[in-house]
């Protein structure tokens, strides 16, 4: 599980160019967002993602029902998470159908869901300008859809993951 800011704002990411000249890009200077919360299963790709306007405990809080929601009955999922002050904040309210377990500090290269982030970037955030938040959404809710859950397990899945699993 991880949440990722979009918006105006955004970064160019990488293209293919000729080599000595730089490619010509969209760039933004406004200042509104919307960020997107993820979670997903690497073995199977399911997922579960809101956009939401800001990342605070109450957000948290609203993803991890809309997550445990999505739960099969009587299942119980353990949340693997980074150490973001909202993660871990006493006022947070985690379901009884969820564990939550915290990474290491300072190791996003841990966190599958990073990797979904860099694509999402790469392939559909990048290089447009977004007017306003409705079009962040937008955008967002585009980007997100059009992930399969293929996709998302060849993102997620990696060795370690593997180990721990099995």
């Amino acid at each position: 599980m991880d949440e990722a800011r979009v918006g105006q704002k955004g970064r160019t990411g990488h293209r293919w160019w000729l080599k000595g000249e730089r490619p010509r890009g969209l760039c933004d200077r406004r200042f509104e967002w919307a960020y997107l919360y993820a979670a997903v299963q690497p073995a199977t790709g399911e997922d579960v993602c809101l956009v939401l306007p800001a990342v605070s405990t109450a957000a948290m809080s609203t993803f991890l029902g809309a997550f445990a929601r999505a739960l099969p009955a009587n299942q119980h999922a353990v949340m693997v998470l980074d150490q973001a002050g909202w993660h871990g904040a006493k006022a947070l309210r985690v379901p009884d159908a969820v564990t939550l377990v915290s990474l290491p500090p300072y190791s996003p290269e841990l966190n599958p869901v990073e990797r979904v982030w860099l694509y999402l970037r790469e392939r559909f955030l990048s290089h447009c300008v977004l007017d306003g938040y409705d079009e962040i959404v937008t955008a967002c809710c585009k980007a997100w859809n059009a992930l399969t859950p293929e996709r998302l397990r060849s993102l997620t899945h990696q060795p370690w993951v593997q180990k721990v699993t099995s």
